[in-house]
């Protein structure tokens, strides 16, 4: 794996003045980019006894997206190979309710191309889809080559939701463990990566999240019925996965479980562990080069009409 700081070259200082100003301009948008993505991260704020921001926060703070922003290069590295080499790859996140798989889903694609990585959260199957066969309208999202996909939530469904809620029969429930193994071993052997990842929250922990969700208005959004009803059931579905991971944990696509009482751990652990899933390879690209503008004699650009400006209130 190549390490992403090597692809910064440019000696600063040796630039004529003007490049250097275009540079500080160029670093500057950067930094202002990032700056909105910390305000982001205000959703994993971590408060010590009495509700006072731990003394260490900072430093783990600068630590956590040090090594975010690295793991993120070496994203866009593996994404580069996938697409160079045709490669089909397909990550599954599952886990309870608010165990963070949409946390890690967006850390992965945050800098990669949607084109290449995409993502399929697929919602409650339609009446039409009910009568299909089951692995049907998951495999219209499966990539070709040169793309991964990133399930949030998969067939697995009816190993967990669907079990604990009623929402398959005895019959449904059993003949999707005789098929999902037969199931991925086609995919693999049709030449895709598949890679199992269940996301492992404590009880205490969820609990916890469920109250944040609750009183902040910007994450209410993220609680419907299905999910209180859940954490009702926690036992149900505890024994639902535990069944789960042992009768589908097979050679050719097993199993990882990730430790996400800690979200930001969490989210490093998975990514630093899929890299390592993968033998991508740095692919070598042309230099970049950007053409002179063309400018015309006669061209002149036209003011926009007034009542088209959007006011100016910032």
């Amino acid at each position: 794996m190549a390490d992403f700081s090597r692809r910064s070259t440019m000696t600063f200082s040796s630039l004529p003045e003007p490049q250097q100003d275009l540079v500080h301009r160029m670093a500057q948008d950067l930094v202002d980019s990032y700056d909105e993505e910390f305000e982001l991260e205000m959703e994993d704020r971590d408060f010590a006894e009495g509700g006072e921001r731990s003394a260490k926060d900072p430093d783990a703070r600068r630590a956590y997206f040090r090594e975010l922003f690295r793991l993120q290069g070496e994203l866009v590295e593996l994404q580069d190979w996938v697409q160079q080499s045709k490669q089909k790859v397909v990550i599954l996140f599952e886990g309870r309710d608010a165990a963070g798989k949409g946390g890690v889903i967006k850390r992965i694609t945050q800098r990669l191309n949607p084109r290449v990585a995409r993502v399929a959260a697929l919602p409650a199957p339609n009446d039409r889809e009910r009568t299909q066969w089951y692995f049907q309208r998951y495999v219209a999202h499966l990539p070709a080559a040169g793309e991964m996909v990133l399930f949030d939530r998969s067939w697995y469904n009816r190993a967990g939701v669907e079990r604990v809620m009623g929402f398959c029969s005895d019959e449904e429930y059993e003949e999707f463990f005789r098929t999902v193994p037969d199931f991925e071993r086609m995919l693999v052997r049709s030449g895709i990566k598949l890679i199992k990842y269940w996301f492992s929250i404590s009880d205490e922990e969820q609990h916890l999240r469920f109250l944040g969700r609750i009183h902040d208005p910007l994450k209410q959004w993220k609680l419907s019925p299905m999910d209180l009803e859940s954490r009702r059931r926690w036992e149900e579905y505890t024994k639902a996965k535990e069944t789960m991971l042992e009768r589908t944990h097979i050679p050719e696509a097993p199993w990882w479980v990730v430790q996400a009482d800690d979200k930001k751990k969490a989210r490093l652990n998975c990514i630093s562990h899929l890299l390592h899933q993968l033998p991508y390879q740095d692919v070598p690209h042309a230099p970049v080069v950007l053409p002179e503008r063309v400018r015309n004699p006669d061209y002149l650009r036209q003011p926009v009409p007034s009542h088209m400006v959007v006011p100016e209130i910032y």
